[in-house]
């Protein structure tokens, strides 16, 4: 999903990477920190430093929170998972990106040694659709990948750390419209015939309008029908445009709500965004949509300006997709088209993440890092957890999530507050897509809300593995 003039990790990618430009120069205790530009589009990446920055760093250097994994770990009430032995033991997570990083290896071991983690029991690397080409600092569109590749793996990780992790590369980029995903789909059709995975996580997608017609999305939509037939799971992030997305151009936004493929495939799981709160105490609150659009801070931290720009969860209604039955519960919301998301998980950029990178081309450290590309590896490690429970994969989890939020289960966390509307300047006039309100039940900002692992997890199991 296209984020442009602000600084997703990558074109084709859900993923953003903080880059604060702060005029006045480092806050005390961060130092050594750099700006460098990637393209393709006007995306910055930067600020990184020598140690993990603290919710107390951030905040005092961009007026934006930023989390460790540990307090990621508490707001989903991890640590009653862990204790009762679940930790993704016996689950593969695969994780989709082009050209990968040359240095996510040992990135994630420092990550992990950093913060009290254990390593993947399996951490393999393949490119089944053909070699990846060798890594160029100078080309920014492997930079940018690089730094997504780095965020999916850390924070899969991060939820699920007894599971495995299987980091598929591909030879081209996805952009806007159908190049790249033939690649996509010839990797991922190869973990499924030699299955290699439970659960598939994509932290990319495209503008539903930008594909030629219908049918050249049902042509790419071999590997999902695979995955739906041997019981895997695949998740697709929303996209951090809110209810625009981008256009062909890479550049400009729609002027109406808009929605992505593949987040919109009835047969994927469409991972949309929150954002996290704390209390005084350190203690998780009430989480709402993810909308930074408006916020001044937010915006000077991504994008080096005081915004409007688009910083918010996508979602909307289908123009390929018709109703699949397990949101018919939800026809009041959705009508007769595919509603996205499905669920959401932490993706605001008031909140970012902690990421460890060392890959050329962008500043050596930790970068805060945040949008649907951190949602979408969060969850899937939330999966892998009840992959464990249930003893096999899941596969399609869409009617279960349905039939939790229906029944009210204790697992599901109605999002009730905010919305995915944003505003932009194009043309030389400013703009507004008015989007989504998150509400109570199902919605077309958050889905049928977030998670509370604690039950949620074996929730997913009984109700999918049945």
């Amino acid at each position: 999903m296209r984020v442009p003039t602000l600084i997703a990790v990558a074109l084709g990618a859900c993923g953003l990477t903080a880059a604060a430009m702060a005029a006045a120069g480092p806050a005390p205790g961060l130092s050594g920190l750099a700006t460098v530009t990637v393209q393709p589009g006007v995306i910055r990446i930067g600020h990184a430093q020598s140690g993990p920055p603290t919710t107390a760093d951030c905040e005092k250097a961009y007026k934006v929170a930023c989390y460790e994994p540990g307090q990621i770990q508490q707001a989903y009430h991890l640590p009653a998972v862990y204790a009762s032995g679940v930790t993704g033991k016996g689950a593969t997570i695969v994780i989709v990106d082009s050209y990968g990083s040359p240095t996510i290896k040992n990135d994630l071991s420092v990550f992990d040694r950093t913060f009290g983690l254990p390593a993947p029991p399996s951490f393999r690397i393949i490119q089944p659709a053909g070699r990846v080409p060798a890594y160029n600092p100078a080309n920014s569109d492997m930079v940018g990948w690089a730094g997504e590749t780095t965020l999916d793996v850390e924070y899969a990780h991060t939820v699920a750390p007894g599971a495995n992790l299987l980091l598929v590369e591909t030879p081209v980029s996805e952009t806007e419209g159908v190049h790249g995903f033939p690649q996509i789909v010839k990797a991922e059709e190869y973990v499924l015939n030699h299955h290699l995975g439970d659960v598939i996580s994509q932290s990319f997608s495209a503008t539903e309008q930008t594909f030629p017609s219908k049918s050249a999305v049902q042509a790419l939509r071999g590997a999902y029908q695979l995955a739906a037939k041997d019981k895997v799971t695949v998740l697709t992030a929303s996209g951090d445009s809110g209810a625009a997305d981008v256009g062909p151009d890479q550049s400009t936004y729609y002027l109406a709500p808009v929605t992505s493929w593949p987040d919109s495939d009835p047969l994927v799981t469409g991972v949309g965004g929150t954002q996290l709160h704390f209390n005084s105490a350190g203690k998780p609150t009430a989480p709402t949509a993810w909308n930074d659009t408006y916020s001044k801070t937010a915006n000077e931290f991504a994008d080096g300006g005081a915004g409007p720009n688009p910083l918010a969860g996508g979602g909307g209604k289908s123009v390929f997709f018709t109703r699949p039955w397990y949101q018919n519960g939800v026809q009041n919301v959705v009508g007769d088209r595919r509603g996205v998301p499905d669920v959401s998980m932490s993706a605001s950029c008031n909140g970012s993440v902690d990421t460890y990178g060392t890959f050329g081309g962008a500043p050596a450290g930790w970068i805060p890092s945040c949008g649907t590309s951190e949602a979408t590896p969060l969850f899937a490690g939330i999966v892998a957890l009840a992959d464990q429970v249930a003893g096999h994969s899941l596969g399609l989890i869409n009617p279960a999530l349905y039939q939790m939020s229906a029944q009210h289960a204790p697992g599901i966390t109605d999002v009730t507050s905010g919305n995915n509307a944003v505003s932009f300047t194009q043309g030389g006039r400013e703009h507004t897509v008015r989007g989504f309100t998150a509400r109570p039940g199902y919605d077309l900002a958050t889905g049928v809300g977030t998670v509370n692992a604690q039950y949620f997890v074996r929730e997913l199991a009984f109700l999918a593995g049945h």
